[in-house]
């Protein structure tokens, strides 16, 4: 998120095909969009008043994974990422630091490519 709000090419065009694509979507953990704002401000609302952008709420079943991890932002995200019944495929994370989910069990867009 913080990359996209420093007009990260790649994240700006994720932005720009889910606008313009039908059935692409882009999510964002709130859990994330705080701390993306906290590092940069600005880009929570930025980023929540793009019509491609759906915020993730942190309902119950969110908050007990988070609650379960170490990082709000980053358990959010593999949350986020897991398969639900509203997500039946999960999601990916893009990402400019893709070490950062060594180890996961979560498909990433690298946005450093």
């Amino acid at each position: 998120m913080v990359a996209a709000g420093r007009g990260n090419p790649l994240a700006s065009r994720l932005i720009h095909r889910a606008h313009a694509e039908n059935g692409w979507h882009l999510y964002a953990p709130a859990c994330a969009l705080v701390e993306a704002d906290r590092a940069r401000p600005g880009t929570a609302e930025h980023l929540a008043a793009l019509p491609a952008v759906i915020v993730l709420e942190l309902d119950l079943a969110a908050a007990l994974a988070v609650a379960a991890g170490t990082t709000w932002g980053r358990d959010h995200c593999r949350y986020a990422a897991t398969p639900t019944p509203e997500r039946p495929d999960g999601a990916l994370i893009a990402t400019v630091d893709p070490g950062r989910w060594k180890d996961e069990p979560v498909r990433l867009i690298d946005l450093t490519a």
